[in-house]
């Protein structure tokens, strides 16, 4: 009779524990479900690297997350969590970029004209820059290398072949032929010249008197360009010396382009012979497929890690019979939505029990002849938890080690999982039977919980607890996993 009084005063507290903090997350939610923000919207071609809670930046502060992911109209759309106190007008802008070397990739808003419409709750995002991925930047390379193949090969078709060397000593036995008919005309028109020399010479004598006032006249004027350039002599030396310089110049570049011609000439003709890495890669089908092998199996590699959710709770619970105090240090490593490993350090107060047991015999009649006493002894220990979780629907199961024992464990999420009531059965060996904990916890504000519920519910050494969780997603923490074993292996 003791014992179900007892066990109803317990059911009895959880239950007015429960109903309290169902009406203390009504009032919460009531007050601060308007301070979260407003939702809009952007439909993308292409959503790689976009993963539900991935930060969303204005001016390069976060100012909210990505809610979720989902196909509509063959297109990608993206809810987006806007806080509140950020103003988004029409014009907005939201554009995708790579935010590290692992492939993530985050949104960045632009808030667009003041003045103009201002978005609420459930409005699109028109203004899209999806940016430049890695296959147009190989596809505009592999048109680059395309265009410089098909020039070299038609400077290869005018001068290297047969007919270009025909065609240029057909011009060069055109000009040789052109000379000599110069030369035959020359010849041949003899006498003319001479006569046309004859009368030069006589209007040169009969012109002297005025050849020689030409001749003083272009004596004055040359003297006075002499004295010209002896005045600018600095500027003209400077002039004739940039000349020099410049052809100089244009010699030297088109011998460097002559050169280079040769040397593209020379590369490409290799590369279609499939000599060196860039013909191998070309012309040997083996290795195109071991490149591509080896450039999936990196994309299988960091496809995962681009969607691994790090998330890290904190938590502390007051037990309030055996007076003690238990903490708690949380590692969920979630590589998709409806699956995570559990770790946990857990310092328990009563985390190591030990019993010692002792037969008394006693030849007082009125005392049996023996009995037996049994003594138990709990210490402070440092626990561990590791297991597998997989949810469906409302409920997530979890099995693996719970508190350094075999155990088991079901949660139920409500209300878009802001309450949870969590049921774990461990330690079937220390009592007679398991050890059964029932525990409710409510997100009363964003990131912030508390927990409460009953422990080792079917032994007397049932306990209530009371206490409060952290639990965030720690992006920072994801980034070094891939480096964590080579750490590791470093220390040892």
């Amino acid at each position: 009779m003791r014992t179900f009084s007892s066990a109803f005063k317990v059911g009895l507290l959880l239950l007015v524990a429960l109903v309290g903090g169902w009406f203390l997350y009504r009032a919460i939610v009531q007050r601060a479900g308007g301070s979260r923000g407003y939702r809009v919207y952007a439909l993308f071609r292409d959503a790689t690297g976009l993963v539900p809670r991935s930060r969303v930046t204005l001016a390069g502060i976060p100012v909210g997350a990505i809610q979720s992911i989902r196909l509509q109209d063959g297109l990608a759309r993206v809810d987006i969590l806007v806080n509140r106190d950020v103003e988004l007008f029409e014009e907005a802008t939201v554009s995708r970029r790579s935010a590290s070397l692992l492939g993530e990739y985050i949104l960045v808003l632009a808030p667009g004209t003041t003045g103009t419409r201002r978005l609420v709750d459930g409005d699109r995002l028109r203004v899209l820059q999806e940016g430049t991925s890695t296959d147009d930047i190989l596809n505009n390379v592999g048109a680059i290398s395309l265009r410089v193949r098909q020039i070299v090969d038609r400077v290869g078709d005018v001068f290297g072949n047969d007919e270009g060397r025909r065609q240029m000593a057909d011009a060069l036995r055109n000009l040789q032929e052109i000379t000599a008919e110069v030369n035959r005309t020359i010849h041949a028109n003899t006498d003319v010249i001479t006569h046309a020399i004859r009368n030069a010479d006589n209007i040169v004598a009969q012109g002297g008197p005025d050849v020689r006032a030409i001749l003083s006249n272009v004596r004055d004027a040359t003297g006075r360009v002499d004295h010209l350039v002896a005045d600018n002599q600095a500027g003209i030396s400077d002039t004739l010396a940039n000349v020099n310089q410049t052809v100089r110049n244009a010699n030297a570049a088109s011998q460097d382009l002559r050169e280079a011609l040769r040397h593209i000439e020379s590369i490409t003709a290799g590369i279609d012979r499939g000599e060196g890495t860039a013909g191998r890669l070309v012309r040997d089908d083996a290795l195109i497929d071991e490149v591509q092998g080896i450039a999936e199996g990196v994309n299988d590699f960091i496809g995962p890690l681009t969607r691994l959710q790090t998330i890290v709770g904190l938590r502390a619970e007051y037990n309030f019979l055996s007076n003690g105090l238990k903490s708690y240090f949380e590692i969920r490593l979630q590589p998709r939505e409806d699956r995570y490993y559990l770790l946990e350090l857990i310092d328990d107060n009563r985390g190591l029990v030990e019993r010692s047991s002792t037969v008394i015999t006693s030849t007082n009649p009125n005392d049996p002849p023996a009995w037996r006493r049994t003594e138990e002894r709990t210490y402070r220990s440092l626990r561990f938890t590791l297991q597998y979780a997989r949810r469906i629907g409302p409920a997530t199961f979890r099995f693996g080690i719970r508190e350094s024992t075999g155990g088991v464990g079901v949660d139920f999420h409500l209300f878009r999982d802001r309450f949870e009531l969590r049921n774990d059965v461990f330690d079937f060996s220390t009592s007679a039977l398991p050890r059964l904990r029932v525990a409710a916890a409510v997100e009363f504000v964003r990131h912030m919980w508390i927990i409460g519920g009953v422990d080792d519910i079917l032994n007397p050494r049932r306990d209530l607890f009371l206490g409060a969780m952290l639990r965030f997603n720690d992006e920072d923490l994801r980034s070094i996993l891939p480096f964590a074993g080579g750490l590791a292996g470093g220390l040892r």
